[in-house]
């Protein structure tokens, strides 16, 4: 499988595709390049920006907040943003998750503007065995609250030297959840939305998600899937179906799987992971075009 998979890459450099997208073959030119290695050594952390409100299942109105990590220094006013949304069943975690601050700061490093948000939580979460009522909520609350993050950085490109066509969402566990619900879901405002600005992305990536609740459609973005096959949280099935539905679509989907890994295997996997984030989201963004 493996030889597959760099057959593949080995062939789309050999026609240097723009947007080949492929995590599997890291980016040409000589180091640094731009987004593509660590071109600064700081990061500097702007905590708790409130990008919009909604109210929760219990009928609060919440402010929705969201740390920004940039790198120190840059003068670049047309980078690359991801949006990283943390996992915890929809029920629990923060945008402070461990794996979240290591990648915020690393994409940071290659020159991205990253934000780690937290959204609206669901009593009870979700699980694997069944999805209650709460559960289902719970996801599309999440689903609107990072696109009104994606929204938010929108609107604010110039404010944050972001370039606003060069939008990336990304999460673990939950979060991965959500970021293909945006990935592949309508452009939809929903409460806690910007109305007029689109929420649309232009890749995304989960390590140890699934799309659940939409209906993939041609037209919509890339998505690098990771995903361990003895995951028992996020099924390793649900990640294979959501590829093979994205490919039938016509769509570029790429699923890395890691044989007897369980969920959320980033401490054992991180450099793939960093690396294949980075490749995958170099090409499918096309950040060659934007390194000037």
């Amino acid at each position: 499988m493996r030889l597959h998979r760099w057959a593949l890459a080995a062939g789309c450099l050999a026609i240097v595709a723009v947007g080949c997208g492929s995590p599997y073959i890291a980016p040409p030119g000589n180091a640094p390049v731009r987004f593509r290695d660590a071109v600064f050594t700081n990061v500097t952390k702007t905590a708790d920006i409130v990008y919009g409100s909604a109210f929760t299942q219990q009928g609060q109105d919440q402010s929705l907040t969201l740390d920004m990590y940039r790198p120190t220094g840059d003068t670049h006013t047309s980078r690359p943003a991801i949006v990283w949304v943390h996992g915890g069943s929809f029920s629990s975690g923060d945008k402070t998750s461990p794996e979240l601050i290591d990648e915020t700061n690393v994409f940071s490093q290659k020159g991205y503007v990253n934000v780690s948000i937290n959204y609206r939580l669901a009593p009870g979460g979700c699980s694997a065995g069944g999805a209650t009522t709460a559960c289902i909520q719970g996801i599309l609350d999440a689903r609107h609250d990072t696109q009104a993050a994606v929204r938010f950085l929108r609107k604010n490109a110039a404010t944050y030297g972001i370039d606003p066509s060069r939008i990336a969402v990304a999460g673990t566990s939950a979060g991965a959840i959500a970021a293909l619900e945006v990935a592949y879901g309508s452009d939809d405002v929903g409460v806690s939305g910007t109305p007029g600005v689109s929420s649309t992305v232009r890749a995304a990536v989960a390590l140890s998600g699934a799309k659940l609740l939409t209906t993939i459609e041609p037209g919509e973005p890339p998505t690098l899937l990771l995903h361990g096959t003895a995951d028992l949280v996020v099924p390793y099935a649900w990640a294979v179906s959501t590829k093979q539905e994205a490919t039938a679509k016509g769509l570029t989907s790429f699923l890395t799987s890691w044989t007897g890994a369980g969920h959320v295997p980033y401490v054992d996997h991180r450099m793939e992971i960093l690396d294949q984030t980075s490749n995958f989201l170099w090409w499918e963004m096309d950040l060659a075009r934007s390194t000037s």
